[in-house]
């Protein structure tokens, strides 16, 4: 069994705070990791959950329904549309709050790294999400073909602002991409289907905009993306056949962007350890770093293990370890005992 080396978290970590986060995982993990993230805390736990209550602030937005939808930390989950006979292109999107979180948690990391508790050499990883998955998530019909322009280059201008404020070599971005499986599967994604907005063959719609944003980031800064399936209640809105569609997107993506992908993390369901689930992996192509979602809070690391030498089997590059998807949804308590099972089942970074 080939033994992986190195781990990543994808994402939110279920801590209060992101200096606890950033303590933690450089505790446990300093020797494994090459980037940390702030654990996408407060309102950001449960990944874009929270842009209704800011995208609804804007003029020419409307929340869908009389009453609010109450969900952990205060968050409003009504759905958003256009208010009647507003052009999309003339609403001016409030601060969406990537910048200022990344930004904010960015001074922590460097004293952090000033007192020695973070290691030189480790990043500091911001992770977004796709405009897709906000405007696929939130808004309805043909209002998603007229907004997405509109939010892709507020997402654009928070990732701006990030690059202005934050050492480059210090930067690690990640697009967080699920949503966009859910449409190439065809998934019943919350009580509907998930389907694209877009002319044209499904796949090159997904492909493309997912190259420009591997391509928006500058070749000094590190780029990672992670594909996934959906983490509500710890259940993917889909449980994918194979990784065939995994390797589909990350190959063409890899094809069409204009720079090199820094890292590539590919999910992996709990109960996935048959050689048919990883066996599309044989025509993965070459990635700097790849991490797959090997360990699972249920079954730590004697599941890990298994699955690690299924995905040994099939997979021609070396692999890291990670999570299926973040962390900030797991029960409390469990947190410390997943990142070390990381650090069980893989080597420490080179």
């Amino acid at each position: 069994m080939t033994e992986p080396r190195g781990a990543l978290l994808t994402g939110s970590v279920n801590y209060d705070d992101a200096e606890k986060t950033m303590r933690t995982v450089a505790e446990i993990l300093g020797a494994h990791v090459r980037r940390i993230p702030d654990g996408e805390v407060g309102k950001r736990f449960h990944w874009i959950m929270f842009q209704p209550d800011v995208l609804g602030q804007a003029a020419g937005i409307d929340r869908v329904g009389d009453e609010p939808v109450p969900f952990p930390a205060g968050i409003d989950a009504r759905p958003l549309r256009l208010a009647e006979g507003v052009e999309a292109g003339g609403i001016e999107l409030p601060p969406l709050g990537y910048a200022a979180a990344g930004i904010e948690s960015y001074a922590t990391f460097v004293r952090l790294r000033q007192e020695g508790t973070i290691p030189a050499g480790i990043r500091f990883q911001v992770s977004l999400p796709t405009p897709v998955a906000v405007v696929s998530s939130f808004f309805a019909g043909q209002e998603r073909a007229a907004i997405e322009p509109v939010y892709a280059d507020a997402m654009l201008g928070e990732l701006e602002q990030i690059l202005e404020a934050i050492d480059h070599d210090d930067l690690a971005i990640q697009w967080d991409v699920a949503s966009e499986m859910g449409i190439l599967e065809g998934a019943e994604g919350y009580g509907a289907v998930m389907d694209h907005w877009w002319i044209g063959d499904v796949l090159e719609g997904i492909v493309g905009r997912l190259a420009a944003l591997v391509d928006s980031v500058p070749g000094d800064v590190e780029v990672g993306i992670h594909l996934c399936y959906g983490d509500a209640g710890e259940k993917h809105f889909v449980e994918p056949t194979d990784t065939a569609n995994l390797v589909r997107v990350a190959n063409a993506v890899t094809s069409a962007a204009g720079r090199e992908l820094t890292w590539l993390h590919l999910p992996v369901p709990i109960g996935r350890d048959d050689a048919e689930y990883f066996t599309p992996l044989g025509e993965l192509v070459e990635v700097p770093e790849l991490y797959l979602g090997l360990v699972h809070r249920e079954d730590g690391s004697d599941g890990a293990r298994r699955r690690i030498a299924a995905a040994s089997a099939a997979v021609r590059q070396e692999f890291g370890v990670a999570t299926e998807c973040g962390i900030g949804r797991a029960p409390e308590g469990t947190t410390d005992g997943i990142l070390r099972t990381h650090a069980e089942v893989a080597a420490p970074r080179r």
